[in-house]
């Protein structure tokens, strides 16, 4: 039972990062296995996008285009603005709670960043903001709820 709980909080955190603390609270897991549980499912897709992320990206921009859809948005100026005052470090920073997993890397990847940068930097990301928000969910997950 408990091997199901695992996954389904390691397989929501490669998704969406913010997902995986508030799953392990509603499935009543601890601290401890909610924090390691969600920075293991976020680099699963950091490994797995870094390997694939410059064919990815390539694939969305042939799509773009076939669909007549601008190069620039300003959600792209955004994140070329944090990628050339910040580099890796600042899309690491940003990657688990305003971007997912997949495209923080996917960015990172399409903008040069060697791949080695980016999983020390997703590494240090995802365990900062994990064992943030997982004692967040802890600490304050009740009286939140309260309110709902």
């Amino acid at each position: 039972m408990n091997l199901l709980k695992y996954l389904s909080v390691y397989l929501v955190s490669m998704v969406k990062f913010f997902a995986g603390p508030l799953t392990g609270i509603s499935l009543g897991l601890s601290y401890l296995e909610t924090a390691l549980l969600t920075v293991a499912g976020m680099m699963t897709s950091v490994i797995i996008f870094s390997i694939i992320g410059k064919a990815v990206s390539e694939w969305y921009s042939r799509r773009q285009r076939a669909k007549q859809k601008p190069r620039f948005t300003s959600k792209n100026r955004r994140i070329v603005k944090v990628w050339t005052n910040f580099g890796v470090t600042g899309v690491a920073f940003l990657t688990p709670i305003l971007l997912t997993p997949i495209f923080g890397t996917i960015v990172a990847a399409l903008l040069g960043a060697p791949r080695k940068h980016i999983f020390v930097h997703m590494l240090w990301s995802s365990a900062f903001w994990s064992a943030t928000l997982t004692l967040m969910v802890f600490e304050f997950g009740d009286v939140v709820a309260k309110y709902l």
